[in-house]
């Protein structure tokens, strides 16, 4: 008989449902009952109750219900993620987990307010779901684009950036709201090509950024399995925290290239 495409088990930080096709998070929830715990680790000595936190390319919302009882009951989060069946599955999970503190939206973040193609992908066939940058697609579904600083947010403490490449895109549309709280932010920065523009984007808005690269198998997760199915496979992250604040960050610095041309 086969195998069901959504599977729910009771993972590190709750009850999480998952599709078993998904061949990072949904196959590291199924296997080990967490996905990219080292993230997590570094969220738990950052984040504060009380703190409003934006999450951009939330995914099934792994981190979401993580982030969600880091900030407790008077914190909030955000979660953006433009794939509808992706989506579906992030809302199944916070409300399984009778999470109040968390608004989900089923769009995309990026430089200027629109709408973006989100191509349709078989759900039921082997895949990264979590791997689809958008921005080339001409066949799909359209899902609007909003920006950070369209929100209107009151306070913002902390931005989390796992959107394939289109980083520095959502950067540019929240100046407004970087200059104004200066949150710290945690971005996936994994892509060649789009790297050197993005280190050079934050420098100017202020930031200092140090290097994070937390394995995809975590020895201690939370199932007690041994076998590493995934190797050397690292996240390639970056932690950024402003200028102004007053921080020692025990991580390799993130060198500002001289030349981005």
């Amino acid at each position: 008989m086969e195998r069901p495409m959504n599977q729910l088990k009771d993972c590190r930080h709750g009850r999480m449902l998952f599709n078993v096709h998904d061949v990072y998070i949904g196959r590291s929830l199924d296997l080990y009952g967490e996905f990219s715990e080292g993230e997590c680790e570094v969220f738990r000595q950052l984040i504060r109750p009380g703190w409003t936190v934006l999450e951009l390319g939330a995914n099934i919302g792994t981190h979401t219900v993580a982030l969600a009882k880091l900030v407790g009951p008077l914190g909030r989060v955000l979660a953006f993620e433009p794939q509808r069946i992706v989506f579906q599955t992030l809302c199944a999970n916070i409300a399984l987990n009778s999470i109040l503190n968390v608004d989900c939206y089923l769009q995309a973040v990026g430089e200027k307010s629109g709408a973006a193609i989100v191509p349709l992908l078989d759900y039921t066939k082997e895949n990264n779901f979590g791997g689809l940058g958008l921005g080339a697609y001409t066949h799909g579904v359209s899902v609007p684009v909003v920006t950070v600083d369209s929100l209107g947010l009151s306070a913002c403490h902390f931005i989390k950036m796992d959107i394939e490449g289109m980083e520095r895109e959502a950067i540019l549309g929240a100046r407004k709201t970087i200059d104004q709280f200066k949150p710290v932010l945690y971005l996936e920065n994994d892509r060649e090509d789009r790297s050197a523009a993005l280190i050079t984007t934050l420098r100017e808005l202020g930031y200092a950024m140090y290097w994070h690269a937390p394995p995809l198998f975590n020895p201690k997760n939370y199932f007690g399995n041994e076998q590493n199915i995934f190797g050397g496979i690292i996240s390639k992250n970056m932690l950024c925290i402003h200028s102004s604040i007053d921080h020692k960050i025990d991580a390799p610095k993130v060198e500002v290239p001289q030349d981005v041309s």
